[in-house]
C-alpha cells in the first residue's frame, strides 16, 4: 500500500527543478499512506510520485516510481498484485530482465508487453499511473471493485491525480469550490458516489476503469477516454443445478485460496476480527492455510447494544489466536479533526471513528491485516435485501392490495411512522414498480426529498431542480429482481464509495495495508454465478455462506442476527457531542453559507437532544459536512495534531 500522485501537462512544460518541487509538494500530502520512502521522477511533460509503505520486497530495489528496463514506461503504483509470480515467469520468458522482487516491476513490465491488456490479467487491489513514452500516453486504473482510491483533475492543459484528494489541492492553480450537486448526493447516501467529489472539477476515478490522455502533437492534451475493462457477471447467471453440499464446499476451496494468496507478505501480518461471520471466516482460513498463530483485532463500546467483542473472543479462542482488543469510549470523538482531513470530503459514515481506532491498534503489531469486506454483498447479508425480495413478491400483487397496504400504514400514528420509518417504506412501495432504483435510493438516504424540502436554504434547494433521482436505475435494469437490483447497485456505489473509501483511508491513515479475500474478484464472480435462493433461504440471509462455515465457527457467531459495525452516535450527540453540534451547526459562520435554514436545523438539534425524535443521522451529516467545509473550503488544511 501506498500513495500515488502526479501530473500530465500541455506544451507549457514547467522547469525541472520546479516540476519535482510541486511533485514533491504533492507526495507529502500522502506520506502517511507511504512513511517507508519517497520518490519523484519527471521527463517535464509527465510527473510521477510515490510514497511508499514497504510489503514486498523491502529493499531499495523496489523504490518508485518505477521505470521498465529500457525506460519507456514508468509507473507508480498503489496496492497488490497476488499473481504477480505467474506473470514475472511469462515475462521473462517474453526475455524481460527483472531487478527487483516486486510486482511493480511485473506491472510495469506488464504494460510495455500488453499495453492496457495487463489490467485484465492482474489479480488484486491497485491505483496507479503509467506513463508510456513511446506514445506520449498517460493512463490511471483502478481495480475492479475498487479497494484501492484515485482522484484526477482534467482540463486541455494539464490533468492531475492523486490517491487522496489533498495531493490534487497542492497544486498552485487548484480551485477549491464545493460542488453543491455532489453535496446533494451526499446528503441523500452519506458519501459522494463517483465519479463526482465535493470539489467541483475533481472527479473520482470509478472501479474497474481506466482513464487514458495522450498528448497531441500541437502540444495541448487529447480528451481523457473513460474505458470499462471489467464488469460484475449476472447474479445467479450459472451453477443453478450443482448438489448445495458441493457448492458448500467449492465456497471453502476458494476462499481458502483467496486467503492464501493474500498471506504473502514480507512484513508482520495479522486480521481484523468483528465477530460476525464474514472477518471471523478470514480468520478460521488463515489458520487452515497459515502456520503459526494468527494475530487479531477487535474494537468494542461499553454500549451493549453496539459491542461485538465477546463474539470476537469466541473465535479467538477456538483458533487460540494472539487476540487484542480495545474499548472506543466517548472521548473518542476528539478524532473528528483527523477524520475530516484525512477523508478530504464529507463522509457521514459513523464506522470510521471505530475503523480509525481498529486500524491503530492493528498497526501497532502488523503491518498488513485482512479482513471480511464483502461478504454482505456477495452472500446478500443485508436485511434490506430481504425487503426487496419481500416486496417483489407484493408486486405479483392486485394492485387494490398495494394500494391499501399504502393508506394502511399512512394511518399509523406519527411516532410508530417516524420510530419504524415507515415513510420510506410508503415510498418504496410507491416507486418500486415504475422505479425501483429511486425507490431503493429513497429507503437508504439519510436525507429525504421531504427532509430537504424542510432543511435546503436557496442555494441548495436550486439543486433540487437538477438532481438525477434515478442514478440507481441502470443497476435494477440490468438484473432480474429487486433483491438483484439492489445487490447490484451496493456492488457499484455502496461498497466502492462508503465501504472501501472507510477502510482504505482508516487504515492507510496509520500506514496499515488491508486485505479482502472476499473481495478476490474471482470469488466474486464465483458468488454472483450462485442463485438468489442459495443467499437468501426462507428468510435466512448468506444462507450458503453460513451453511459453509458452520463447520469452522461457533454456532452463535454463524446464526446470530447481523450487526453492524458501528457507534452510539445517537446518544453521544445528546451528551459528549451535544456542545460541539450546537457550535458547529448554528454558528455564524454556518448559517452564512446560506445551504440550510438555521431554524430548521436548531431544531433538529433541539428535539433529538430532548429526545423527542431521533435525528442522529441527518445530524452527523450535517456536522461531518460542516467540519469539511470549516477545513477544506474556509482555510487552507493542515494535518491536525
Amino acid at each position: 500500500m501506498c500513495g500515488i500522485s502526479g501530473f500530465l501537462l500541455a506544451d507549457s512544460l514547467l522547469p525541472q527543478r520546479a516540476a519535482e518541487a510541486r511533485l514533491g509538494a504533492m507526495i507529502a500530502t500522502l506520506r502517511h499512506r507511504g512513511p517507508d520512502d519517497l520518490g519523484v521522477w519527471t521527463d517535464g511533460s509527465a510527473g510521477l510520485a510515490h510514497a511508499r509503505l514497504s510489503i514486498i520486497d523491502t529493499t531499495a530495489a523496489g523504490h518508485q516510481p518505477m521505470g521498465c528496463a529500457d525506460a519507456s514506461v514508468w509507473i507508480t503504483y498503489n496496492g497488490e498484485v497476488y499473481n504477480f509470480a505467474e506473470l514475472r515467469k511469462e515475462l521473462t520468458a517474453l526475455g524481460y530482465p527483472f531487478r527487483s522482487r516486486s510486482d511493480t516491476e511485473v506491472i510495469v513490465n506488464g504494460w510495455h508487453a500488453w499495453g492496457p491488456k495487463v489490467l485484465s490479467r492482474l489479480r488484486g487491489m491497485f491505483a496507479l499511473a503509467i506513463w508510456d513514452r513511446r506514445a506520449r500516453l498517460l493512463t490511471l486504473a483502478r481495480d475492479r471493485l475498487g479497494k484501492k482510491p484515485l482522484y484526477y483533475s482534467a482540463s486541455r492543459n494539464e490533468l492531475l491525480f492523486g490517491s487522496e484528494i489533498k495531493a490534487l489541492l497542492a497544486w498552485p492553480e487548484m480551485c477549491r469550490t464545493p460542488d453543491l450537486g455532489a453535496i446533494d448526493r451526499y446528503l441523500s447516501l452519506g458519501y459522494v458516489p463517483a465519479p463526482d467529489t465535493a470539489f467541483a472539477g475533481i472527479h473520482k476515478l470509478p472501479a474497474a476503469h481506466y482513464l487514458s490522455v495522450e498528448t497531441r502533437s500541437d502540444g495541448c492534451l487529447r480528451e481523457p477516454e473513460l474505458v470499462r475493462y471489467w464488469s460484475l457477471p449476472e447474479i445467479g447467471g450459472s451453477r443453478r443445478s450443482v448438489p448445495v453440499e458441493e457448492l458448500q464446499r467449492e465456497l471453502v476451496a476458494r476462499l481458502e485460496e483467496a486467503v492464501r494468496l493474500r498471506l504473502v507478505s514480507d512484513v508482520p501480518l495479522g486480521a481484523f476480527l468483528s465477530g460476525g461471520i464474514d472477518s471471523s471466516a478470514v480468520v478460521a482460513m488463515m489458520t487452515r492455510v497459515g502456520g503459526g498463530p494468527v494475530k487479531t483485532f477487535s474494537i468494542g463500546f461499553s454500549e451493549q447494544g453496539y459491542d461485538e467483542t465477546r463474539y470476537a473472543r469466541m473465535v479467538a479462542e477456538r483458533y487460540a489466536t494472539d487476540h487484542r482488543e480495545m474499548v472506543v469510549e466517548p472521548d473518542a470523538v476528539a478524532v473528528l479533526p483527523r477524520l475530516v482531513w484525512h477523508y478530504g470530503e464529507p463522509f457521514a459514515d459513523p464506522s470510521a471513528i471505530p475503523s480509525y481506532y481498529l486500524a491503530e491498534l492493528a498497526r501497532r503489531e502488523v503491518t498488513v491485516a485482512l479482513n471480511g469486506d464483502g461478504g454482505d454483498e456477495c452472500f446478500f447479508g443485508y436485511p434490506r435485501y430481504k425487503a426487496m425480495r419481500s416486496l417483489s413478491r407484493l408486486e405479483a400483487a392486485p394492485e387494490w392490495s398495494r394500494n391499501a397496504l399504502e393508506a394502511l400504514l399512512g394511518l399509523a400514528p406519527p411516532r410508530a411512522q417516524r420510530q419504524l420509518k415507515l415513510p420510506r417504506i410508503r415510498a418504496l412501495l410507491q416507486a418500486a414498480s415504475e422505479n425501483p432504483g429511486r425507490g431503493y435510493a429513497a429507503a437508504l438516504g439519510w436525507f429525504t426529498e421531504q427532509d430537504k424540502e424542510g432543511c435546503y436554504g436557496e442555494a441548495m434547494r436550486e439543486q433540487l431542480r437538477w438532481a438525477d433521482r434515478d442514478f440507481l436505475e441502470p443497476y435494477f435494469a440490468e438484473a432480474s429482481g429487486l433483491a438483484a437490483g439492489a445487490n447490484r447497485s451496493d456492488f457499484h456505489t455502496y461498497l466502492p464509495d462508503d465501504l472501501l473509501v472507510k477502510v482504505d483511508v482508516a487504515s492507510m491513515a496509520h500506514g496499515l495495508e488491508t486485505r479482502s479475500p472476499l473481495l478476490d474478484h474471482l470469488f466474486v464472480e464465483w458468488a454472483a454465478g450462485l442463485p438468489e435462493r442459495l443467499k437468501l433461504t426462507r428468510g435466512i440471509s448468506k444462507a450458503l455462506f453460513k451453511s459453509a462455515m458452520a463447520p469452522y465457527l461457533p454456532p452463535d457467531v454463524v446464526y446470530r442476527p447481523k450487526m453492524g459495525f458501528s457507534c452510539p452516535i445517537d446518544q453521544w450527540l445528546r451528551n459528549e457531542l451535544k456542545e460541539l453540534a450546537y457550535d458547529t451547526l448554528v454558528s455564524h459562520s454556518a448559517s452564512g453559507r446560506g445551504l440550510f435554514r438555521p431554524a430548521r436545523i436548531r431544531r433538529l438539534l433541539d428535539e433529538h437532544c430532548s429526545m423527542r425524535r431521533d435525528h442522529h443521522q441527518q445530524l452527523w451529516a450535517l456536522l461531518m459536512l460542516e467540519l469539511w467545509f470549516e477545513m477544506w473550503i474556509d482555510m487552507p488544511a493542515a494535518p491536525p495534531d
